[in-house]
């Protein structure tokens, strides 16, 4: 076996959770699909670490300090890759950066007749690639709930991940991945507010896996966003460790020490769940995922009681039912945006969450 096959095998049961979710997220295009019409503005895939030249270097950035202001990130102009044109959506590839070497491949999707929609921001979980923003029936399903879908990958994920040792991922840099990509977060926003096209009184984050981990620090550090979806998010970092098969065991006692774990419990959405308790928040749990260990799972709906409309799915029928068919998923987050210009009590929030779960129960 070669050290990179090695170095896959820690991939496996994340891809198959990234897979089940990819699947069920993207309904199956019926009959044949128009051929978009592409205008290339300039390559920038094929040299994925090149920064413009005018990007500033002399960056200062603190991994364990979340807020944009508190760093030094300075933002070069933004790249315009590739548009394409669709019926229904046009969907840009923008290359934008703010560290050397660490150019971010940005997609932004709007729908054709959408005049300044409202903006949901994606996030996956790692290793999930940016090959979901480039799936035409993904971008028709999010752009028929009335927003923009704009979407990166992660720190040390895909077309990031580049110019390190093997050994160095996502998990064993965790301070690194969380931190850097909450601050991405930040300054997506900031790029996104300085286009006159979209409606950035109304930011919704989703987020899946790490990609929820991350939507939830973010959110505590960022007031534009006004609604938190997320799936099966990481966290509880010494039981995830401790228990999680994403991890090869080969490196579990290394992550478990304490030096690694002081470096990663400060950035714990546990600790940071119960400040989202002003914004609509919604926590969805597949049972089904043995990637979240159990008592990862508790800790996090603990954190989140009184906070979050919980929504749990036992099996993939469920799931199906109630996330998958026609793009439903969209629809907590198509009305919170809606709604986001309403100021509502926390208690009324609850009121409304408590209803509205009551009201899935009494269908099943």
């Amino acid at each position: 076996m070669t050290k990179r096959q090695k170095i896959d095998s820690r991939f496996v049961i994340i891809m198959i959770s990234s897979l089940l979710l990819s699947l069920c997220m993207t309904s199956v295009a019926q009959g044949q699909q128009t051929e978009p019409q592409s205008v290339p503005v300039a390559d920038i895939s094929a040299k994925p670490n090149t920064a413009p030249a005018s990007t500033p270097l002399d960056t200062v950035e603190h991994w364990d300090v979340l807020p944009l202001a508190e760093n030094n990130l300075h933002t070069g102009p933004p790249l315009v890759g590739e548009k394409d044109t669709l019926p229904s959506f046009t969907r840009e590839l923008i290359q934008v950066q703010w560290r050397a070497s660490d150019p971010i491949d940005l997609y932004v999707i709007r729908s054709n007749g959408a005049v300044k929609p409202p903006v949901v921001l994606f996030l996956y979980g790692y290793p999930t690639d940016a090959d979901k923003f480039r799936n035409d029936a993904f971008c028709q399903n999010v752009v028929k709930h009335g927003f923009a879908a704009v979407g990166f990958v992660s720190a040390l994920t895909g077309h990031r991940y580049h110019d390190r040792p093997m050994r160095e991922w996502f998990v064993s840099e965790l301070q690194e991945s969380l931190g850097t990509s909450v601050h991405d977060v930040q300054m997506v926003l900031d790029y996104l507010a300085t286009r006159d096209d979209l409606d950035m009184g109304h930011v919704g984050i989703f987020g899946q896996g790490s990609g929820g981990t991350i939507a939830i620090l973010s959110a505590t550090v960022d007031p534009r966003i006004k609604a938190v979806d997320v799936m099966d998010p990481w966290g509880d970092w010494p039981d995830w460790i401790a228990k999680s098969p994403q991890i090869p065991e080969s490196e579990r006692a290394d992550y478990l020490k304490p030096e690694f774990l002081a470096k990663v419990v400060p950035l714990d959405p546990v600790l940071f769940i119960p400040q989202l308790k002003s914004r609509p928040f919604r926590l969805q749990e597949n049972l089904f995922n043995l990637a979240i260990p159990e008592p990862v799972r508790k800790q996090i709906e603990t954190a989140a009681s009184g906070t979050a409309q919980i929504v749990e799915y036992h099996d993939t029928q469920e799931y199906g039912e109630k996330v998958s068919a026609n793009g439903k998923m969209l629809e907590w987050m198509q009305s919170q945006l809606q709604d986001a210009s309403k100021t509502i009590t926390p208690k009324e929030f609850l009121e409304k969450a408590v209803a509205s779960e009551n009201k899935d129960r009494q269908k099943q």
